[in-house]
């Protein structure tokens, strides 16, 4: 990755004629490449962004997973996630949500 000298965004690579340059997007600097190899490993798509409609079973299926006792049903699985609910000088509440049955508690830090 090289990034612009003048104002320090990311430079793309561009082909004209037969020659290969770095150019930048935003003050549109062009840099020779100096006989350099360049290798692209993934194309950045500006203004494009993709919505993930999920159902309400699937919305905890991205959620990581932990080894815990469910309260309502004993299942020993359950997605967890942490949010703060009350003021920053004190620790975040831990939320899990069975795998099983779907039940939903929380565990104060």
């Amino acid at each position: 990755m090289r990034f612009c000298e003048k104002c320090g965004n990311l430079l793309v690579v561009e082909k004209k004629r037969k020659n290969i340059y770095l150019v930048c997007r935003k003050c549109k600097r062009v840099y020779k490449t100096k006989g350099e190899k360049l290798r692209i490993g993934s194309a950045i798509t500006e203004g494009k962004k993709k919505i993930i409609v999920m159902t309400e079973k699937d919305q905890f299926a991205e959620l990581p997973k932990t080894k815990i006792i469910c309260p309502k049903c004993e299942n020993m699985e359950a997605y967890w996630w942490m949010q703060q609910t009350r003021s920053t000088d004190e620790p975040p509440t831990m939320f899990y949500r069975c795998t099983k049955c779907g039940y939903s508690w929380r565990s104060y830090g």
